[in-house]
Protein backbone atom coordinates (compact mmCIF):
# COMPACT_ATOMS: atom_id res chain seq x y z
CA UNK A 1 0.00 0.00 0.00
CA UNK A 2 1.39 3.32 -1.20
CA UNK A 3 1.72 5.94 1.88
CA UNK A 4 0.21 9.18 1.18
CA UNK A 5 0.86 10.16 4.43
CA UNK A 6 -1.48 11.59 7.05
CA UNK A 7 -4.70 13.75 5.04
CA UNK A 8 -7.77 13.17 7.72
CA UNK A 9 -9.56 16.10 5.14
CA UNK A 10 -9.09 12.61 2.83
CA UNK A 11 -10.82 10.22 4.97
CA UNK A 12 -13.76 12.46 6.08
CA UNK A 13 -14.40 13.15 2.09
CA UNK A 14 -14.53 9.72 1.45
CA UNK A 15 -16.61 8.88 4.98
CA UNK A 16 -19.04 11.89 4.28
CA UNK A 17 -19.35 10.67 0.67
CA UNK A 18 -20.72 7.41 1.74
CA UNK A 19 -23.15 9.21 4.25
CA UNK A 20 -21.62 7.02 7.20
CA UNK A 21 -23.13 8.48 10.11
CA UNK A 22 -20.41 9.38 12.35
CA UNK A 23 -18.77 11.92 15.63
CA UNK A 24 -15.33 13.00 15.28
CA UNK A 25 -13.29 12.08 18.53
CA UNK A 26 -9.81 11.94 19.53
CA UNK A 27 -7.22 14.31 18.62
CA UNK A 28 -8.54 15.53 15.81
CA UNK A 29 -11.72 16.71 17.64
CA UNK A 30 -9.07 18.14 20.58
CA UNK A 31 -7.05 20.06 17.59
CA UNK A 32 -11.00 21.34 15.86
CA UNK A 33 -11.87 22.95 19.65
CA UNK A 34 -8.10 24.76 19.99
CA UNK A 35 -5.37 22.35 21.80
CA UNK A 36 -2.42 22.74 20.27
CA UNK A 37 -1.40 18.55 20.73
CA UNK A 38 -0.20 17.08 17.37
CA UNK A 39 -2.21 13.70 16.26
CA UNK A 40 -1.02 11.77 13.55
CA UNK A 41 -5.16 9.36 13.35
CA UNK A 42 -8.49 10.34 13.14
CA UNK A 43 -10.71 8.70 15.69
CA UNK A 44 -14.55 8.23 14.99
CA UNK A 45 -17.37 7.08 16.88
CA UNK A 46 -19.65 5.38 14.66
CA UNK A 47 -23.15 4.60 14.37
CA UNK A 48 -23.73 0.91 14.75
CA UNK A 49 -27.01 0.23 12.43
CA UNK A 50 -26.44 -2.47 9.84
CA UNK A 51 -27.05 0.22 6.78
CA UNK A 52 -24.29 2.50 8.60
CA UNK A 53 -21.84 -0.57 8.77
CA UNK A 54 -22.11 -1.65 5.34
CA UNK A 55 -21.44 2.08 4.59
CA UNK A 56 -18.73 2.41 6.43
CA UNK A 57 -17.56 -0.70 5.53
CA UNK A 58 -17.70 0.54 1.81
CA UNK A 59 -15.99 4.10 2.96
CA UNK A 60 -12.80 1.99 4.91
CA UNK A 61 -12.64 0.06 1.58
CA UNK A 62 -12.23 3.23 -0.83
CA UNK A 63 -9.60 4.56 1.51
CA UNK A 64 -7.88 1.08 1.25
CA UNK A 65 -8.27 0.31 4.88
CA UNK A 66 -6.42 -2.84 6.03
CA UNK A 67 -5.77 -3.80 10.20
CA UNK A 68 -3.06 -1.57 11.65
CA UNK A 69 -0.53 -3.36 13.79
CA UNK A 70 -1.18 -6.92 12.45
CA UNK A 71 0.64 -9.11 9.85
CA UNK A 72 -1.11 -8.76 6.44
CA UNK A 73 -1.80 -12.64 5.85
CA UNK A 74 -3.89 -12.38 8.90
CA UNK A 75 -7.76 -13.20 7.47
CA UNK A 76 -10.00 -10.08 7.62
CA UNK A 77 -12.56 -9.17 5.48
CA UNK A 78 -13.67 -5.51 5.63
CA UNK A 79 -17.91 -5.82 5.82
CA UNK A 80 -20.36 -4.74 7.66
CA UNK A 81 -20.70 -8.01 9.46
CA UNK A 82 -16.70 -7.92 10.55
CA UNK A 83 -17.46 -4.61 11.49
CA UNK A 84 -20.76 -5.86 13.70
CA UNK A 85 -19.00 -8.28 15.29
CA UNK A 86 -16.47 -6.04 16.74
CA UNK A 87 -16.62 -2.26 18.15
CA UNK A 88 -12.88 -0.97 17.92
CA UNK A 89 -10.94 -1.20 14.85
CA UNK A 90 -7.53 0.57 14.42
CA UNK A 91 -6.59 0.59 10.44
CA UNK A 92 -4.09 1.97 8.26
CA UNK A 93 -4.86 3.48 5.09
CA UNK A 94 -3.83 5.70 2.11
CA UNK A 95 -5.27 8.88 3.99
CA UNK A 96 -3.53 8.03 7.19
CA UNK A 97 -4.22 5.87 10.14
CA UNK A 98 -7.87 5.42 11.10
CA UNK A 99 -9.17 4.31 14.35
CA UNK A 100 -12.99 3.66 14.52
CA UNK A 101 -15.05 2.87 17.91
CA UNK A 102 -18.34 1.97 18.20
CA UNK A 103 -18.45 2.69 21.62
CA UNK A 104 -15.39 4.96 22.93
CA UNK A 105 -14.60 4.62 26.65
CA UNK A 106 -16.91 6.45 28.77
CA UNK A 107 -19.47 6.90 26.74
CA UNK A 108 -22.78 4.88 25.23
CA UNK A 109 -21.87 5.34 21.47
CA UNK A 110 -22.48 7.35 18.84
CA UNK A 111 -26.22 8.16 19.76
CA UNK A 112 -24.86 9.19 23.34
CA UNK A 113 -21.87 11.52 21.42
CA UNK A 114 -24.00 12.94 18.67
CA UNK A 115 -26.99 14.67 21.20
CA UNK A 116 -24.07 16.74 22.14
CA UNK A 117 -21.71 17.06 19.03
CA UNK A 118 -21.37 20.19 17.45
CA UNK A 119 -21.40 20.46 13.74
CA UNK A 120 -18.21 22.04 12.29
CA UNK A 121 -16.60 22.83 8.66
CA UNK A 122 -13.74 20.90 8.47
CA UNK A 123 -11.79 21.68 4.98
CA UNK A 124 -15.42 22.56 3.43
CA UNK A 125 -17.39 19.64 4.94
CA UNK A 126 -19.59 20.12 7.65
CA UNK A 127 -19.36 17.36 9.92
CA UNK A 128 -19.77 16.47 13.66
CA UNK A 129 -17.46 16.64 15.96
CA UNK A 130 -17.63 15.84 19.86
CA UNK A 131 -18.45 17.42 22.25
CA UNK A 132 -15.34 19.41 24.45
CA UNK A 133 -16.77 18.36 27.69
CA UNK A 134 -18.03 14.59 25.82
CA UNK A 135 -14.07 14.49 24.57
CA UNK A 136 -12.74 15.68 28.24
CA UNK A 137 -14.63 12.96 29.90
CA UNK A 138 -13.45 10.44 27.42
CA UNK A 139 -9.97 11.33 27.85
CA UNK A 140 -10.60 10.86 31.69
CA UNK A 141 -12.30 7.46 31.12
CA UNK A 142 -9.63 6.41 29.35
CA UNK A 143 -6.70 7.04 31.22
CA UNK A 144 -3.76 7.01 29.82
CA UNK A 145 -1.08 9.01 30.47
CA UNK A 146 -1.30 11.34 27.44
CA UNK A 147 -4.52 11.04 28.08
CA UNK A 148 -4.07 12.72 31.38
CA UNK A 149 -2.40 15.18 29.91
CA UNK A 150 -4.66 16.03 27.32
CA UNK A 151 -7.46 16.61 29.93
CA UNK A 152 -5.35 19.19 31.19
CA UNK A 153 -4.91 21.16 27.66
CA UNK A 154 -8.45 20.67 27.00
CA UNK A 155 -9.42 22.13 30.23
CA UNK A 156 -7.35 24.88 29.72
CA UNK A 157 -8.92 25.27 26.35
CA UNK A 158 -12.60 24.96 27.65
CA UNK A 159 -11.60 28.12 30.27
CA UNK A 160 -10.20 30.10 27.38
CA UNK A 161 -13.08 29.45 25.52
CA UNK A 162 -15.48 30.43 28.36
CA UNK A 163 -13.66 33.30 29.68
CA UNK A 164 -13.73 34.27 25.89
CA UNK A 165 -17.76 33.75 26.08
CA UNK A 166 -18.08 36.33 28.87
Amino acid sequence: MKDRGFDPAAALQILVAHKVDFVIIGGIAARLWGSPSVTRDLDVCYAREPANLERLAAALKEMGAKLRGVEDDVPFVLDARTLAAGDHFTFKSRAGDIDCLGVPTGTGGYADLRTSAERMDVDGLKVWVTSLADLIAMKQAAGRPKDRIEVEVLGAVRDERSRRRR
